[in-house]
């Protein structure tokens, strides 16, 4: 793995003031000599604001119920900067939280830069086996565990059956078929078929995936992110955009995404188990049992789509270690996990939950689990959660043709290899 010399030397000065530094100001260690936890626990949560944010608030307040002397404060911080705002925390020793909603992507970047602490033998692994192997692997670095999974998720393609109906088409299982629906569609309703988001990359990896491609082979060192396969996926993107089958944007895709599937302006879209909450606020869908979600539609390669999830993990200079080992063990507990699948339709990370009632009869989450249990895997590896600035400009400028196919992979392999310095 690369890792400069300046992260080599904060990581040394991090293991020096781990103590003299934290999310809490309180110079509390989270624990009594009693062995009564106390102090505060400072969460930064990444969930989306206006629907999973009201339920991760009283979920993670709910834990001073358990722990009567322990404060939770919580914060709501943007999923867009919070991996970035959690860097400059811990390396300046100043702001960090105690515990933070990790992005899958992000945790052993974390690791590898010193900013976690491993969990191995505390109270925050309780029950460990229970977890999903795939939801386990993101956790694990240099054989060390630094975080506890909250949920995993994959995506599918969430369509209107209401707009179906109207123009007397079935749901899409290739892309050839999804161009052919989208026409129909337009011709039948006015309605345009897709909502492609063109402003985040993880909305492409089911493209790739599904020619065959993937961002690199960490196994060999390899960007393959410019390969035949991600040059044909970049020109799957562009020619749905330019046949019309899909609409798309440069900025604010998720808004703009979110808001033109809700209102019935087009009738798919890409998305996973976290946009169910919010797409059910939408006008169109106050009959929520007119939602559809279906598997991404193949490529020539065949249909694949991306492994997600957060994990909950906890800062290396936290002041309230037991505490936080505490809170993160709450909130990834089956009992939890149960609450969220519920409320949130969110898939749990641990096995046993999936057989409680109200989750094994939950259908978005019914649907999800076998797609998440056949999603592709991103490389674990620190640099991953880097990987999707260069692509999404490249991808970006494809879609709303500011550059071709060929050229949008080659640069975003380019970019790759500055990154990753010692791969092909």
């Amino acid at each position: 793995m690369r890792r400069g010399i300046a992260a080599i030397a904060l990581v040394s000065a991090l293991a020096v003031s781990a103590t003299a530094c934290g999310g809490d100001d309180s110079g509390d260690t989270g624990k009594k000599s009693s062995g009564e936890l106390s102090g505060t626990v400072t969460w930064w949560d990444t969930s989306t604001v206006g629907s999973e944010d009201k339920v991760f608030k009283k979920i993670a307040e709910d834990f001073t119920k358990k722990h009567p002397k322990v404060t939770v404060k919580y914060v709501n911080v943007p999923f867009g900067e919070a991996q970035n705002k959690f860097k400059n925390a811990a390396q300046s020793g100043s702001g960090a939280p105690d515990v933070i909603r990790s992005e899958v992507a992000w945790t052993p970047e974390f690791a590898d830069l010193g900013y976690l602490a491993p969990l191995d033998g505390t109270a925050a692994l309780k029950d460990e086996d229970d977890f999903l192997k795939q939801a386990a692997a993101s956790t694990k670095y240099n054989g060390k565990t630094y975080a506890a999974p909250q949920v995993i998720d994959s995506m599918g393609i969430f369509y209107n059956k209401k707009i179906f109906k109207e123009a007397g088409v079935e749901v899409p299982k290739t892309i050839d078929e999804l161009k052919t629906v989208s026409a129909t569609i337009k011709d039948k309703t006015g309605k345009t078929g897709l909502y492609l988001r063109g402003d985040d990359a993880y909305w492409f990896l089911s493209f790739l995936y599904g020619e065959g491609g993937d961002l690199v082979d960490a196994k060999n060192k390899t960007i393959t992110v410019d390969n035949e396969s991600g040059v044909k996926a970049m020109k799957v993107v562009k020619d749905l955009v330019t046949s019309g089958a899909a609409k798309t944007d440069a900025t604010d895709g998720w808004n703009n995404m979110q808001t033109a599937f809700k209102e019935g302006k087009v009738a798919m879209m890409i998305n996973g188990p976290w946009a169910v909450a919010d797409t059910y606020a939408g006008p169109e869908f106050t009959d929520k049992a007119n939602l559809g979600v279906a598997p991404v539609p193949a490529g020539s390669a065949g249909q694949g789509a991306p492994q997600g999830g957060h994990n909950l993990a906890v800062y290396a200079g936290s002041k309230n270690l037991d505490a936080s080992y505490a809170f993160t063990e709450y909130m990834t507990s089956a009992e939890t996990q149960a609450q969220v699948a519920k409320e949130l339709n969110l898939l749990p990370t641990r096995t046993s939950v999936y057989s409680q009632p109200g989750v094994a009869s939950n259908e978005i989450v019914g649907f999800f689990r076998p797609v998440v249990d056949k999603a592709v895997e991103r490389p674990w590896i620190p640099e991953t959660g880097s990987l999707f600035a260069p692509l999404v400009t490249e991808y970006t400028k494809v879609l709303t043709g500011q550059t071709t196919p060929e050229k949008g992979a080659k640069a975003a392999g380019d970019a790759y290899r500055k990154l990753l310095k010692d791969w092909k």
